[in-house]
């Protein structure tokens, strides 16, 4: 079993790369979900679409930018290396947003169409690139991806803020032209930063990985890289249900903020769009708190394995369920509920989030070969994909049965998975060959 590597405490701080990273996700976040929190409401008000449609719409354009990072992934690898496609994919995004900012019907379809295209190459891309910062086994990994993960969530805060009240106050179209401007300024701070804090880091094919020892290009995998490719495999698997059930958030769980809360505060009604933003708001209070937690965790030898920290990130999720599913009863017999159900809600659902999402993005870039790093990583977002998809046509149905009987199935699927996982837990460290 490989040694964890031992840091001095000035070792232990995070390279200054992270950093321009952090802030050229944060931008690109403020488009992703400042355009996000406005869309199911925007179908359903503006576009009249019926909330079976506009379910499928919202599912299918929120699946699809987590399949395309495999093509955006296989092109890095390949081609263009990791840096280049982060640019090609942010042009992309930004004409996607602005083309949202006009009324015709064909804009918003080209508009999605971009947005999914550019995110392809986009996502994995930088992802990738934070790997690239990091050694083998440096414990400092999930951590740096825990601060970086708070970057995406501080765009997807103020991204929901601003656009949100700018399309519910000002104008639709005003909140989807502000989310182009936030991804053109993640770009230009990338173009005038990258060369002093990044170097050479994944501007070439295959060049991102820090497994010493690995397969050259063109010889076959090993057999501990073919492991380590299967536990990424099982790993994408129960990501589906944490996400099917967590991506609710900007669909059903929007829609029952509208309905079933009482959103006055002081003689002013809270927009449904920004409860969306309890989860960004959340992960920035907590984000640094886990990066601290597990690299103690780990200098005292006890940080759990990744199959676990999955496993704790699942179960606080059915348990933010098991409160929606009060919530939701309690809306069915006495009216609209407190807001406090949904803060709450969305505060056990950062929590699971916080142990699975960025442990799984730096759990790729440790298991991936260099000749697959990106390729993998958008892999990765594979689970996403059918998550979103199966989220989307699952949030169709909201208005077919009882509001409590449609929070017990993710309640469900987010529990029995953290079960079925515990079971597995062990088969899959064996199969991660000393990679924490």
């Amino acid at each position: 079993m490989e040694e964890r590597i031992q840091l001095t405490k000035e070792q232990a701080k995070h390279p200054g790369g992270l950093y321009v990273l952090f802030c050229v996700e944060m931008w690109e976040r403020f488009s992703f979900y400042g355009m996000r929190a406005l869309l199911m409401l925007y179908m359903l008000g503006v576009l009249k679409f019926s909330m079976e449609k506009s379910g499928h719409v919202y599912g299918a354009y929120t699946g699809l930018v987590y399949l395309t990072p495999l093509i955006g992934g296989y092109v890095a690898d390949r081609y263009w290396g990791a840096r280049k496609c982060i640019y090609i994919g942010g042009i992309f995004m930004a004409l996607g947003h602005f083309c949202m900012a006009f009324k015709e019907l064909p804009f918003f379809f080209t508009a999605l169409g971009l947005l999914i295209v550019g995110n392809g190459f986009f996502k994995p891309n930088i992802s990738t690139t934070v790997g690239g910062l990091y050694k083998e086994n440096d414990p400092r990994r999930d951590g740096g991806f825990t601060i970086f993960y708070m970057g995406i969530n501080v765009g997807a805060l103020t991204g929901g803020l601003l656009c949100g009240w700018l399309g519910e106050s000002v104008g639709w179209h005003y909140g989807f032209g502000a989310a182009g401007v936030g991804m053109l300024l993640g770009l230009i701070m990338l173009k005038l930063l990258e060369k002093k804090y990044l170097g050479d880091i994944c501007t070439k094919p295959a060049k991102c990985s820090t497994h010493p020892g690995e397969t050259k290009p063109d010889e076959p995998l090993t057999k501990i890289e073919k492991h380590r490719i299967a536990v990424v495999f099982i790993l994408v698997f129960f990501t589906i249900f944490f996400w099917s059930a967590f991506e609710q958030a900007g669909s059903s769980l929007t829609v029952f903020a509208r309905d079933s809360l009482n959103r006055n505060l002081f003689g002013w009604t809270v927009p449904a769009s920004w409860f969306q933003n309890l989860n960004p708001f959340f992960i920035i209070v907590f984000a640094s708190i886990f990066s601290k937690f597990w690299i103690k965790l780990a200098g005292l030898g006890k940080e759990p394995t990744t199959p676990w920290k999955f496993v704790w990130g699942l179960g606080l999720l059915g348990f933010g369920f098991v409160l929606m599913v009060f919530a939701a009863k309690s809306f069915e017999s006495s009216g609209k509920v407190m807001m406090m159900w949904l803060v709450f809600v969305y505060l056990f659902h950062t929590l699971g989030e916080l142990c699975l999402s960025p442990v799984g993005l730096s759990v790729v870039t440790k298991l991936a070969p260099a000749k697959f790093a990106s390729l993998l990583m958008g892999a990765w977002f594979l689970g996403n994909f059918a998550a979103n998809w199966v989220g989307g046509i699952f949030a169709g149905s909201y208005d077919k049965m009882s509001t409590s009987s449609f929070f017990m199935i993710p309640t469900a699927t987010a529990l029995g998975s953290a079960v079925l996982l515990m079971f597995l837990s062990k088969f899959i460290k064996k199969w991660m060959h000393g990679v924490h």
